[in-house]
């Protein structure tokens, strides 16, 4: 019996490469933040060593930025916690290959020379911050630390004798020689790039500085029963906003007790304003300072002819500044993503109850 072939594969077209993004069009292919760290200047390095040990608050109680002329080896100092003074020392390195022994011998001079000198005290650790990383032999070297100290004597004509300042030759006499002796030279660690760029990840400077976008924002604060001291002044705007509307005086919103609507309003003004105060702690916690002061800025920018109009009352006021502060363009500014709706009146509120609004002329 003659066999039946089996059927022939039907020829396929090629696989068409992928579409192109708006966003991709707009500024390229994305940048991991270790290959972009890598084109930072000395300075920038510098920088976001600080903004990665600066919140580090539950061990540090005091963060400094010492790099450039006169840091004596010192770049970003962190005063522990409760410490009696122990701080620890972060030398930053922004080199295009990993650290080497070579790279870090006149910093240990440094360091050798000064606290000798009684400059500053012998710090608790201390940490070489380099995009790179150590290389295997320095890697090696720093967890030997009788080794690390022989290297030191024995490389100090070379790199350190006239390395550590310009106003004069540093010789390895007797007395620098028994310092060294006398020095734990234990504290030293190169820390891993990976592990810098992930703790950052968590601070408030990591979006603006490698994009990506913010994190989700957490359910907004629910306000308490009984308003707080936080909100007196907005409250008290209101209530007199109530008062020119019904032409009698509003103390207590128990004053507007046959007015539901009013009633209404009162609660979600509270509802909005305690939005927008989550939102202000959202900006602090995932965006640099001023931001969302930047943001209150451009609300009001955007409601103060709606406040300077003619308004039969003020609470007529209150209702028109809101209304148009919920259509207020607000795309430019790094929190449009994670703003409500409510917060826009929040906002508002929170204007008036820093006194740059006034809901009654």
């Amino acid at each position: 019996m003659k066999k039946i072939p089996p059927p022939a594969p039907i020829p396929q077209p090629p696989t068409p490469p992928p579409g192109l993004a708006a966003d991709v069009v707009a500024s390229g292919l994305p940048v991991h933040p270790e290959d972009r760290i890598k084109l930072f200047s000395a300075s920038q390095w510098e920088v976001f060593v600080h903004e990665w040990v600066d919140s580090l608050r539950d061990e540090y109680e005091l963060v400094e930025r010492c790099g450039g002329a006169g840091d004596m080896g010192r770049d970003v100092i962190a005063t522990v916690k409760g410490g009696n003074g122990a701080w620890d020392n972060y030398q930053c390195k922004h080199y295009k290959e990993s650290l080497k022994p070579t790279d870090i011998w006149v910093e240990l001079g440094k360091l050798a020379y000064y606290t000798k000198r009684g400059d500053y005290t012998y710090p608790r650790r201390y940490r070489f911050i380099a995009p790179q990383g150590a290389g295997t032999k320095l890697s090696n070297l720093l967890k030997k630390a009788d080794d690390l100290r022989d290297g030191l004597l024995k490389n100090w004509d070379e790199y350190c004798r006239e390395g550590i300042t310009n106003t004069e030759e540093v010789d390895c006499d007797a007395a620098m020689k028994a310092h060294i002796a006398s020095l734990d030279f234990s504290i030293f660690e190169a820390t891993p790039v990976l592990r810098i760029i992930d703790g950052h990840a968590k601070t408030r400077w990591h979006a603006a500085r490698f994009g990506g976008g913010l994190p989700l924002r957490p359910a907004p604060l629910t306000p308490p029963v009984l308003p707080g001291a936080t909100e007196s002044v907005f409250v008290r705007e209101l209530l007199r906003a109530y008062g020119d509307h019904l032409k009698q005086d509003v103390n207590d919103v128990d004053d507007l007790a046959a007015r539901d609507d009013l009633r209404e309003h009162f609660a979600d003004s509270r509802v909005e304003f305690y939005s927008a105060e989550s939102l202000r702690t959202f900006s602090r916690d995932t965006l640099p300072p001023g931001e969302f002061e930047k943001l209150q800025d451009e609300v009001h920018a955007g409601i103060k002819d709606d406040v300077r109009d003619v308004h039969v009352d003020g609470y007529r006021r209150v209702v028109a500044v809101v209304k148009t502060a919920r259509i207020l363009p607000l795309a430019a500014h790094p929190l449009h993503t994670r703003i409500h709706v409510r917060d826009r009146g929040g906002i508002c509120h929170q204007l008036a109850n820093d006194g740059k609004v006034r809901w009654v002329k």
